[in-house]
């Protein structure tokens, strides 16, 4: 009897050994949700959605048009009630009134408007990109997220990282969570948070501990996902005396094709 315990004990332990051996990758999961969120920020603007923000006053909902190669907000909605008839009406003659602004535009004029839309988004995607780059990854475990079967990924500042420009300066002194659906590789949800404190080069403050952001995306289209939800509550030191605090609450829906102009 203790010979047959002691085999299937042996058995047990090579099967554990086993699935450690041939666990999930995290760095290949990294890659290919890498590769998942590129497609996702290639295809943003190419839907129109509502934007409803919130702060200590209350909610404004957006309903977010791409007019000619750059999105226009129209305001639509305060604290969840639709405005009334008439400023409807004159939220919708603003952005017809923006429209043809943008249809007589020079060339040059155009370009510029263009390209400070597109270079906000390659700012805010350089951000989500330098996650992959600035911390080591170790996979936690499975979890259920909503309706997804997720990795859970622990994320831990990287030694020797080197922050490619102002805004990822902080991304060393953060420690983050990565939910990543296990079909798609989508980022499901993520959350950072600032664990010591970040002096900004350049410019005389300090980013304290108690930052964080998170953000949570969803499929909006057959292989395509984007940002449902940010959140961000920011605690700096200016000139490392006086503290400055900004909260964010953002939520995307109602994404749907955008028709093209021009």
């Amino acid at each position: 009897m203790r010979n047959l315990c002691g085999g299937f004990l042996g058995l047990a332990l090579a099967g554990l050994l086993m699935a450690a051996q041939n666990g999930p990758d995290p760095v290949a999961i990294i890659e290919k949700s890498v590769a998942a969120n590129q497609r996702d920020y290639k295809a943003a603007p190419l839907y129109n959605y509502k934007e409803r923000d919130k702060d200590a006053g209350g909610t404004k909902t957006y309903q977010v048009t791409m007019i000619d190669g750059s999105p226009y907000q129209r305001l639509i909605a305060v604290n969840g009630k639709p405005l009334s008839g008439q400023a409807a009406a004159d939220e919708m003659k603003k952005q017809q009134d923006a429209a043809q602004a943008r249809a007589a535009e020079s060339a040059d004029k155009r370009q510029a408007r263009i390209a400070k839309y597109e270079h906000d988004r390659e700012r805010d995607q350089q951000m989500m990109s330098q996650l992959t780059k600035a911390f080591t990854f170790k996979v936690a475990g499975q979890q259920r997220v909503g309706k997804f079967n997720a990795w859970a990924l622990i994320a831990t500042p990287k030694p020797g990282y080197q922050p490619p420009n102002m805004e990822c300066q902080v991304l060393p002194g953060m420690r983050g969570e990565l939910w990543i659906d296990q079909k798609t590789y989508q980022w499901v949800k993520v959350t950072a948070r600032v664990i010591r404190p970040v002096s900004i080069e350049g410019f005389l403050a300090q980013v304290q501990p108690g930052t964080e952001f998170d953000i949570e995306k969803s499929p909006v289209a057959a292989g395509i996902w984007q940002i449902t939800h940010y959140s961000s509550h920011a605690d700096a030191k200016v000139l490392f005396m006086f503290n400055h605090k900004q909260q964010d609450n953002v939520t995307y829906y109602d994404f749907e094709p955008a028709k093209a102009t021009r």
